[in-house]
Formats: C-alpha cells, sequence, structure tokens
C-alpha cells in the first residue's frame, strides 16, 4: 500500500503562530483543546492548520488518517507551538480523507476534518499549427490573448511581399474569428510599429503594448508619457485599465491608474520579462509578482513583489540561472520558470523547489494555468509541457519547431495558445484539450 502521510513540515513557526508558545502548565481545572481546518487542498496534497489552546508544550500530538477504503495511517510529531500548519502530501487525486488529531496518553481530541483532493486534468490535446509572412524579411509573435474560443489576438511583426513600393507590408497582429486568420495593421500617429505585448480584460477592452487601447470597435490612440519612451515594453498585467502595470526593459516597471502613469523603481536594471498578479482572498488584496534577467547574456535573476506602487526583491534561492516567467495562484501555487521550472506553495517557504532539468531540458518562456491541477509551460524548439496536479506530462510531439521557439502563451478554459517563430515565419499553435 502507498504509504499516504509520508512527513509533516510544521511550516514556518513565527509566520503561522497565532498564540504564545509556552511552556507553563495550563490554568487549573481548563482541558485542552484541538481544532482542525483546511487550509488549502490539491490533488496529491493537503495543508491542514492545527489550533490548541490549553497545552503544555511541548507535547506529542498523534494525527490520524482515514482512507476511503477503510484502512487507517498515523504518524506521531512533537508540538511545539500552540498553532501550527500540517503539510500532507503522497495523497490520491479526488479521494476523500478524514483527520484527527490525538494527545499522546490522552482522551484529548480534535474534531473529525473531512478533505477531499481535486481531480486531476487531461494530459491529452489536439493540435493545430498556422504559419505567417516568411517571404519577406523574419517574422515573429511575441504575444497572444484569448477572449473567446472565437476571438484571438496575437501581436508581432509580420511580414509579407508584395508588390507595394517597398516590396512588402508589415503586420503588427493577426486576429482569429472563429474560422479565419485575418493579418492586422495597427496603427500609432500613422505608422505600423512591433507590438511586443497584448493584455486583454473583455472584448471591449484590450490593450497593444500600453500604446493602443481597442474598445471593440476603435482603436484608440494613448498618450505617450517620457516614462514609456526608450524601453521596449515586454509584458503587461492589471486588474482594471485603472490599475495597469507595464513592465519591460532595463529594469522598467511603470503603472497606470487610469488617468496618468508612475514609474515603480525595481531595484534591479535587468530586463523584466513578465508579470503576473491575482487576488488574494486570505489578504483581501492583489499579490504581484515579476521576474527579471538578460536572458542569453548572463545567469542573473531576480524575482520582484509589487505593492502599493512599490517594489522589493524577493529570494530566488536556490535558483543559479536566468527566469522568464513567473504565475501563480496566491497562498496555494507559486511558479517561476526559464532554465528551468520552480515552484513554491506559499511565499513564506525558504527555497524554490525542483532542479534545472527536473521538468524538462529546454528553456521555458512562458508558463500560465486555469488552476493548480492545469498548467502549461512552453519554450524553446516548440516545448510544451502540462501540469494535472499530479504530475507532468512532457515529450508532446505534435507542437515541436525545427527551428524556433514558443515565446508566449495564453490559457482559457479548454484552450492553449501559443506564439512564437519558426525560422523566418511566425508561428501559432492552437492546442484544444480532450477531456476524458
Amino acid at each position: 500500500m502507498k504509504r499516504a502521510i509520508v512527513g509533516f513540515l510544521l511550516i514556518g513557526f513565527s509566520l503561522f503562530l497565532k498564540s504564545c508558545n509556552t511552556t507553563e502548565p495550563p490554568p487549573n481545572g481548563q482541558k485542552p483543546t484541538l481544532e482542525l481546518t483546511l487550509e488549502d487542498v490539491s490533488c496529491i496534497e493537503a495543508w491542514i492548520q492545527l489550533k490548541t489552546t490549553n497545552l503544555q508544550l511541548p507535547t506529542t500530538i498523534t494525527l490520524k488518517q482515514y482512507n476511503l477504503s477503510g484502512d487507517s495511517l498515523s504518524q506521531n510529531f512533537l508540538l511545539n507551538t500552540q498553532d501550527s500548519l500540517l503539510y500532507i502530501d503522497s495523497l490520491l487525486p479526488n479521494q476523500t480523507y478524514k483527520f484527527v488529531t490525538t494527545i499522546e496518553q490522552s482522551n484529548n481530541k480534535s474534531n473529525e476534518l473531512s478533505v477531499t483532493t481535486m481531480d486531476t486534468t487531461s494530459h491529452n490535446f489536439t493540435f493545430e499549427t498556422f504559419t505567417f509572412g516568411g517571404t519577406a524579411g523574419s517574422s515573429t509573435l511575441y504575444d497572444c490573448a484569448i477572449i473567446s474560443p472565437e476571438n484571438i489576438w496575437c501581436v508581432g511583426e509580420i511580414y509579407v511581399a508584395d508588390t507595394s513600393i517597398n516590396g512588402y507590408t508589415m503586420y503588427n497582429a493577426v486576429h482569429w474569428d472563429g474560422s479565419d486568420w485575418n493579418l492586422k495593421r495597427i496603427l500609432y500617429d500613422g505608422s505600423i510599429w512591433t507590438i511586443t505585448t497584448i493584455f486583454a480584460f473583455s472584448e471591449n477592452d484590450i490593450w497593444f503594448s500600453a500604446f493602443v487601447r481597442y474598445d471593440g470597435q476603435n482603436f484608440i490612440e494613448m498618450p505617450i508619457p517620457a516614462i514609456l519612451m526608450g524601453w521596449r515594453p515586454n509584458k503587461i498585467w492589471g486588474s482594471s485599465s485603472s490599475d495597469l502595470y507595464v513592465v519591460g526593459n532595463n529594469g522598467n516597471i511603470v503603472h497606470y491608474n487610469g488617468q496618468s502613469w508612475q514609474r515603480i523603481e525595481s531595484g534591479t536594471e535587468l530586463n523584466i520579462n513578465d508579470i503576473w498578479g491575482d487576488y488574494n482572498d486570505k489578504t483581501g488584496e492583489y499579490e504581484i509578482l515579476a521576474v527579471a534577467s538578460n536572458v542569453n547574456t548572463s545567469t542573473e535573476r531576480t524575482i520582484i513583489k509589487i505593492y502599493n506602487n512599490t517594489s522589493r526583491i524577493i529570494s530566488s534561492s536556490p535558483i543559479q540561472w536566468s527566469l522568464r516567467t513567473v504565475w501563480f495562484m496566491p497562498s496555494r501555487r507559486y511558479y517561476v520558470a526559464g532554465s528551468g521550472v520552480y515552484e513554491k506553495h506559499n511565499l513564506t517557504e525558504n527555497e524554490w523547489r525542483n532542479n534545472t532539468l527536473d521538468i524538462t531540458t529546454f528553456y521555458t518562456n512562458r508558463i500560465r494555468g486555469n488552476d493548480v491541477n492545469d498548467v502549461v509551460g512552453i519554450g524553446a524548439f516548440g516545448d510544451f509541457v502540462h501540469f494535472n496536479g499530479s504530475g507532468w506530462k512532457v515529450n508532446y510531439q505534435e507542437p515541436e519547431l525545427n527551428y524556433g521557439s514558443y515565446l508566449s502563451l495564453d490559457i482559457k478554459e479548454e484552450l492553449v495558445v501559443a506564439v512564437g517563430l519558426e525560422y523566418d515565419q511566425a508561428v501559432i499553435q492552437i492546442a484544444t484539450k480532450i477531456n476524458q
């Protein structure tokens, strides 16, 4: 039988402590109490809060796990704080377990906590590839946004040979309407320009490199302040069009509040390659992270946390190589990737887990997910990897590129769109999940 309780990590006592440590005897006549509550659960793990009162510490606690089959497993551990976070791994997906804690050599026990693990998602996808340009110079798509299966935008630079005075026409976007891809020329001040990033809040609120905003009918040119000039925007993220962040080369971070732009000091001169944010239900605030590296020129890397128009650099230990992307669900799972894919359950953990070659031997340019059990990474030579909540699937054959890379992706429900380049052509890969 697979052991369901491998070990307990009493994580970060100083952070999870909710009552004072004590070795004093409990008040006379007051019975010790134990209470279990579920902090979080994945397909194969559970995080359980143990809250106690009136305990004389340290003391030995027994955690008993009851499996659906009817058998049970027990493990003893030494409790040094009144409140602790227990970590249980090696569970099975889509199963219900029950947990009870007791004080050794005592009748004191906690409530019975029922925990149902998440189900895994399908590893199976169908793939369809589209290429553009290649007839007049090198074409590349840098970013994409899925609004719906019938409304997808991809941006970059596409050169198509024709009989015009230049011998070619440049396009900086391509749009999917549900049946066809249509090349687009989005102008700013009458000129065509390379669009390096896109972010869509809805079909009527789409931002193109922070310079043009699309309202569903018209492309609206936004005034370009001085702080947006002289550097390349690499990624956009925001909670709304009045709370928008743009990150780019040379350590640049700027924030738009709906009326004006403000520079945020990043603490680095490295190129900031990606930014992601999400609402944390536990804190009632947005969490925002960015990653910076000068990819292909150095191994330096920086992870930046942004809050209230300020930033601070947080630990990247023990990562030793460059980073290009970040994605997370607050207090549930955090990923940073580039030369290797690294993860944490919570930012309070001391170190990022995984080694450079644990998941893929290819460089990862973007990672995004629907949930902690449905995460996709893409990268060099058409690398495509998928985490279903229990394990990673790699070596998908269909999306491979002979001489190119996927540079960015977007994911929405069963649809994944990846963009990049193959030789001198821009490439789009549409992956559709097959649920079984």
